[in-house]
């Protein structure tokens, strides 16, 4: 199914630049090209990331099955997050646990407050109405913005001790000074492109849990249990993708391809019934077809690196 949805999201990219640099060169001959076609221009391949890393984000808190082993895996040891918040979530999301009703699930929280050193009524859905964000900052204070910043300066150290070794290691066969500033430049971008999208995710959740959310929607019962069930989670997935705005564009056109068949696996089925396995074959097989199309007859429309590598395979 990976191997389909790839090529799905590589036909459907090529079809679509194809129809809108057509309409921009018609446009831009009549004289009729507007700064918010431009602008749509710009933003597509972000909008294409960001909305991805909603879905994969949502995926990851509520449904994480619906995506792979191993990219789960990343994610999780990027998040940095205390497995016992992700439960009490999807415990929200699904009803199991209920603020001012005892469900019995106080102790999942109450161990954190434990091992934070904060009050064990932090974790009691039934005293504690909605669970103060102090716990979700897990022993970082109380700020919400204190928080983000830390979670961004933490993020970036994570980020830049892997970024710069790989980058400085492309270097050891043609080594000059210009070529290091450009491998620490390049990690110093994509380091704080990565511990951006972690603290939007973080940053999010506390907006709509305690700046915004209460303001628009209510401080009453409900409404705490209303945001705490998915509109914090939903806030913070909508927040951390426009992080990719800090990459250049060349980088997030990459980013754009790489994470968008990775968000449409989280909303087909990873395999068919056998009766059904005809429509992913067919998918497949237009898909490629058209892909190896383009590549014959307009090799720049297939973008990327794959379409590099296709151009010197098959052109």
């Amino acid at each position: 199914m990976d191997l389909t949805l790839f090529a799905v999201t590589r036909a459907v990219d090529a079809l679509v630049g194809e129809l809108w640099s057509r309409r921009e060169t018609r446009r831009k001959a009549a004289g009729k090209w507007t700064q918010i076609e431009n602008l749509a221009s710009t933003l597509t391949d972000p909008s294409i990331f960001a909305t991805s890393c909603a879905l994969i984000m949502w995926a990851w808190i509520y449904t994480p099955d619906r995506l792979p082993r191993s990219y789960n895996k990343w994610i999780k040891s990027a998040a940095a997050v205390d497995h016992r918040l992700l439960i009490a979530l999807r415990r929200c999301r699904w009803g199991e646990i209920k603020y001012g009703v005892e469900t019995g699930q106080a102790p999942l929280l109450q161990g954190m407050c434990k091992d934070y050193n904060l009050p064990l009524s932090y974790g009691d859905p039934v005293q504690s109405i909605p669970f103060p964000c102090e716990l979700v900052h897990m022993a970082t204070g109380k700020s919400c913005e204190y928080h983000a910043l830390s979670r961004w300066s933490r993020s970036f150290i994570w980020a830049i001790s892997t970024y710069l070794p790989i980058n400085l290691l492309l270097l050891v066969r043609r080594p000059s000074k210009d070529g290091a500033k450009r491998a620490l430049k390049s990690s110093a971008r994509s380091s704080a492109f990565l511990a951006s999208f972690i603290a939007l995710f973080y940053y999010g959740i506390c907006i709509a849990r305690t700046r915004v959310g209460p303001s628009l929607i209510g401080t009453h019962t409900s409404a705490r249990q209303q945001i705490d069930s998915g509109i914090c989670v939903g806030t913070g997935c909508m927040f951390c993708g426009w992080s990719v705005l800090i990459e250049n564009a060349g980088r997030r056109k990459e980013l754009g391809i790489f994470v968008a068949p990775r968000a449409l696996a989280t909303l087909f089925p990873r395999r068919y019934l056998w009766e059904n396995q005809w429509r992913e074959n067919a998918a497949f097989a237009v898909s490629t077809a058209a892909v190896f199309t383009y590549i014959a007859e307009n090799p720049e429309r297939v973008r990327g690196v794959f379409g590099k590598v296709l151009k010197k395979v098959l052109v």
